[in-house]
């Protein structure tokens, strides 16, 4: 289930979006429909979601993700919710207020790089943290390339 989760909010709802978008209106900017759509359901609905089942079920996500039992670890859990909830929040409301998809985008980044890289240097890794390894840092290279590309563009 997770990984179907996954594989929808980071892959196919996004791409799926932008393709849509594409086929109703082609003058449409590309860079800023990949921005746009991958804020939205990457950072804003995967986080969302995130931050909800971190929020009402901390020991899902200390378990199953960093393999931690302790009970004391679940108010930590909840609290790193409480944050995915404010950046989930910056990226669904990004989709209703475009100026904000930059700056969604820019935290997203970082959050996602940094998460991935943490995972990517753990030597134990179980499905589940491969599974966000693999997924935080296909998400920082399309915000990195989304932001790159709207740097330059607005250079010019």
């Amino acid at each position: 289930m997770y990984l179907a989760v996954i594989l929808l909010l980071m892959l196919v709802l996004p791409l799926g979006s932008v393709v849509a978008e594409v086929h109703w209106n082609a003058d449409v900017n590309l860079v800023f429909l990949i921005g746009k759509w991958f804020v939205f359901w990457g950072v804003g609905l995967r986080l969302l979601m995130a931050s909800l089942k971190q929020i009402i079920n901390p020991a899902f996500t200390a378990e199953t993700i960093f393999g931690v039992t302790d009970h004391k670890a679940q108010s930590l859990v909840q609290e790193i919710g409480f944050g995915n909830l404010s950046i989930g929040m910056l990226g669904v409301l990004s989709l209703f207020a475009p100026l904000w998809i930059v700056p969604a985008a820019i935290i997203g980044c970082l959050f996602f790089g940094l998460a991935g890289l943490k995972h990517l240097l753990e030597r134990a890794r179980n499905r589940s943290r491969t599974i966000a390894m693999v997924s935080d840092l296909w998400l920082f290279f399309v915000l990195a390339f989304y932001l790159s590309a709207t740097f330059f563009q607005n250079a010019r």
